[in-house]
């Protein structure tokens, strides 16, 4: 049976997230039939997507319940995992962050060892299970690992680590029929399915809103949502796919993401930031400042300042056969739909 074939089903665990939605859209499109797990059955807007009606069975299922992906991945030839909580900030990393996402994977794993239809799994890990820090001397390849991300510095990223590390001495050492590719993406933006809010979006609004004081020495490595969600597809649907694989276009300064904004007319009506804190001086007080932020908040912040992401993309771009979107279009995308969204709120001007 060929790897994506409207005879067998596919998995998207987490389908109501704002990368699975995107994934359920490309596969329906396809013509395949859909299982999606979430924690309610009722998703509108992915009801609402085009063959919807027909191709789209939506489960509930917990992460923190290893059997209840039992029954979601029966049958299915290809399960996409992409279920993991995402914040920067929460209350208690082990309880909210770690043990999800850990628990969550090998949860849907073992499920897949059950079911001998899976042939492929495809993993949504992240760049947090690749690097801590940006490092401006260092170009990161699929075979770096992240190493310093603890309980107390940047516990999400110490969640992704775990999560894939767990998975790839699962296929090592445990009896399956199936094989697994992890997708590794940096920033991802893009407009959304749905109505909420989510953390990497979140930025585009923060700066938009004037949450930062001013233009910071802050880079982000930024993928489209829409390649994220292709290159699964890509990664479900080529045999010879396999190991890891970086997703990102080339990081951008916090100071250029502001000038296409404003280029754009986001400066309008807004608190675009203009005052100039991307200096030595600036970088300073922004360290100091993260000692008065939440812990997360503050962790990133501090791992974060002044450093820029270098990476490699080669694996992704000549293996999968992946284009990915200018930043630019992206990041004016997202801001578009978060306006749309009612996120990014203008100002009346007076009289």
């Amino acid at each position: 049976m060929p790897p994506l074939s409207p005879d067998a089903p596919v998995c998207v665990t987490g389908a109501s997230g704002f990368v699975a939605s995107w994934l359920v859209r490309e596969l329906l499109e396809r013509g395949l039939h859909v299982r999606g797990t979430a924690r309610r059955a009722a998703v509108p807007h992915l009801q609402a997507l085009p063959g919807a009606a027909d191709r789209l069975e939506l489960v509930e299922a917990d992460l923190l319940e290893p059997s209840s992906f039992d029954a979601a991945v029966r049958g299915c030839s290809t399960v996409f995992h992409t279920a993991s909580p995402y914040a920067i900030q929460v209350d208690d990393p082990q309880r909210d962050l770690i043990d999800p996402a850990v628990t969550g994977t090998l949860a849907v794993l073992e499920a897949c060892a059950k079911a001998p239809d899976v042939r492929r799994v495809v993993l949504t890990s992240s760049m947090a299970a690749v690097t801590d820090e940006p490092d401006d001397a260092r170009v990161l390849t699929e075979a770096d690992w992240n190493e310093k991300s603890t309980l107390r510095r940047n516990p999400y990223y110490l969640s992704k680590t775990l999560a894939e590390r767990e998975a790839w001495s699962f296929v090592e050492h445990e009896r399956r029929t199936f094989d697994l590719v992890a997708m590794n993406p940096f920033m991802i933006m893009g407009p959304s399915l749905g109505p909420g809010l989510n953390v990497s979006n979140k930025i585009v609004a923060d700066v938009v809103n004037g949450v930062y004081p001013g233009i910071v020495s802050l880079s982000w490595g930024i993928v489209d949502v829409r390649d994220v969600a292709h290159a699964h597809v890509r990664a479900a649907d080529l045999p010879g796919a396999h190991g890891r694989y970086l997703l990102s276009q080339e990081a951008v300064t916090m100071r250029t993401l502001v000038g296409w904004l404003r280029e754009a007319g986001f400066g309008e009506g807004t608190r675009l930031p203009s005052r100039a804190l991307d200096n030595a001086v600036g970088d300073l007080l922004v360290r100091l400042n993260s000692y008065v932020q939440p812990a997360g908040v503050g962790s990133y912040l501090r791992t974060h300042i002044g450093r820029t992401p270098r990476y490699d993309t080669t694996k992704v771009r000549l293996g999968l056969g992946l284009t990915m979107r200018p930043t630019r279009d992206t990041v004016l995308d997202t801001a578009r739909d978060l306006e749309r969204h009612g996120h990014i709120v203008r100002r009346a001007r007076p009289g």
